[in-house]
C-alpha cells in the first residue's frame, strides 16, 4: 500500500521480471531538491516484491543492496527487476532503476526468502 500511495504503478509482470514505473513530482524531492533517496529504494523494493512473490508467495526480503549511481535527470523512474536464481529456500533477483532519459540510477540486488 505505501509504495502505490507514493505513486509506484506496476506495469509489467512476466515469469522472471517485471517492470514498475514511478512519475517524479515535488513532494519526492528532498531538502535540496533532488529525489529522495528512499522514494528510489521503494520504487525499487516494490518490483523486488512483486517478482519475488510471483515466484513464490509468500516471500519477504531477506537481504538487499543499494548502489545509488546518479541523479535522475527526467520525470519518471523505471524499475526492471530479473531473477537471477530461484531456488528451493530463496531467490535473488536484480533491479535496475533508469530515468526515462536512459540514465542509470539505482543498482539494487536483493535475496528474498520464501516463507
Amino acid at each position: 500500500k505505501f509504495a502505490t500511495n507514493l505513486g509506484v504503478y506496476l506495469e509489467k509482470l512476466d515469469d522472471d521480471s517485471c517492470e514498475c514505473s514511478l512519475e517524479l513530482n515535488d513532494g519526492h524531492k528532498n531538502a535540496v531538491g533532488g529525489v529522495m533517496g528512499g522514494v528510489i529504494f521503494t520504487l525499487a523494493d516494490f518490483a523486488f516484491a512483486v517478482l519475488s512473490n510471483n515466484l513464490h508467495s509468500p516471500t519477504v526480503a531477506q537481504q538487499v543492496s543499494v548502489n545509488y549511481l546518479s541523479a535522475p535527470k527526467g520525470n519518471k523512474l523505471i524499475a526492471r527487476a530479473v531473477c537471477k536464481k530461484n531456488g528451493r529456500s530463496s531467490s535473488i533477483i536484480n533491479v535496475d532503476v533508469v530515468d526515462d532519459t536512459g540514465r542509470d540510477i539505482v543498482q539494487f540486488i536483493g535475496t528474498g526468502f520464501k516463507l
